[in-house]
């Protein structure tokens, strides 16, 4: 979708004065492979006296999903209008394809694509008339446009929906509609504010199909979601709260961070503190425990592969019978709740 105005008259906000600090400097040329299509550096945004978002830094390598996960108010869209050039940078910089948003080139501005929060179409239009509209607003004359606009509304499963109104169509068509609006012109670079926002399950998974398959196109997709368990979906998260960066990295690098490292859990009887604190000095990698109850028991440690056989053969010597011994991993849910108790932050905004 065009980035500085949408379809059904609603306007991307009026642009702010650039801020000094995010004069040209460095851009990366993302023509290169191994340059980020992304890189943000101390990148702030502040409206009065309240800092949005506050000294991020991270990159976003070309084909990868990239997800931003925060607690309602963290600071995501902000971060998403700020690499779309829709607001200015109080401080820090930041640059897109290579260039600065805020003066982004014609032909840069074509190489990404947005799917905002909002149905922004034509509702008394079909669903067809919405994407030929979108298409021509990107220059793509008819000729040109019918084959690539068969096949989008074909991926997102629209194509036999194509003549209904799209004030007609379910939560679910809807957001699928937006999804091949914003990838009518074949983007470089996705951006999509909580794109699975109000749809079942069933539907989101068959979204993030659509996204793992525009990656390995070679796509870069850069997310957010209100569903934090779709952290486990991307290649890299980044997690926000209140403007800030909480933690970044794979979603396993996270999950490790978070708990403090891997966890073991056992399940026999007879487990206790004291049992807890010998296998503490007997067993490598051994980072902390927590006693759930006399048979429940989870160990944090290094490396849980090799960690096992050490657990198992350290009951089996203190003739303690186990009934089961394996890798535990915490759903997001755990993992975002931890971290925003680690960070001192309440999840509810």
């Amino acid at each position: 979708m065009a980035i500085e105005s949408h379809p059904g008259g609603v306007a991307a906000p009026p642009r702010e004065p650039e801020s000094v600090a995010s004069e040209r400097e460095g851009p990366i040329d993302p023509r290169r492979g191994s340059e980020p299509a992304i890189k943000v550096e101390h990148a702030g945004k502040q409206y009065g006296t309240t800092w949005v978002v506050e000294d991020l830094t991270f990159n976003v390598d070309q084909g990868r999903i990239f997800g931003l996960f925060g607690p309602s108010g963290s600071g995501k869209t902000t971060t998403l209008r700020l690499l779309l050039g829709l607001v200015g940078l109080t401080a820090g910089k930041l640059w897109v394809l290579g260039e600065q948003p805020r003066r982004f080139r014609a032909r840069t501005r074509a190489k990404i694509g947005y799917m905002p929060q909002l149905f922004v179409l034509y509702p008394e239009m079909s669903v067809l008339e919405n994407i030929n509209l979108v298409a021509s607003l990107y220059g793509m004359g008819w000729l040109k446009r019918r084959k690539p606009i068969r096949e989008i509304l074909e991926f997102v499963e629209l194509w036999e929906h194509r003549t209904k109104v799209a004030g007609d169509l379910s939560g679910g068509m809807k957001r699928r509609l937006e999804l091949a609006t914003t990838l009518v012109h074949n983007p470089d670079l996705l951006i999509m504010d909580e794109p699975t926002a109000g749809i079942d399950p069933i539907l989101r998974a068959k979204f993030w199909d659509h996204f793992r398959a525009l990656r390995d196109q070679g796509r870069t997709i850069i997310v957010t979601s209100q569903y934090v368990t779709e952290a486990e979906y991307c290649d890299e998260i980044l997690v926000l709260a209140k403007g800030r960066m909480v933690e970044q990295g794979t979603p396993a690098e996270v999950r490790d961070k978070a708990m403090g490292g891997e966890i073991v859990e056992v399940v026999a009887e007879g487990l206790n503190r004291r049992l807890a604190e010998e296998l503490r000095g007997s067993i490598e990698g051994f980072k902390g425990y927590n006693l759930k109850s006399y048979d429940h028991l989870e160990l944090t440690v290094e490396q849980a592969a090799a960690t096992i056989p050490q657990v198992l053969s350290a009951l089996q010597e203190r003739k303690i019978e186990v009934q089961q011994v394996q890798e535990y991993r915490p759903n997001f849910d755990e993992v975002f709740v931890r971290l925003m108790e680690n960070s001192g932050h309440d999840t509810v905004e």
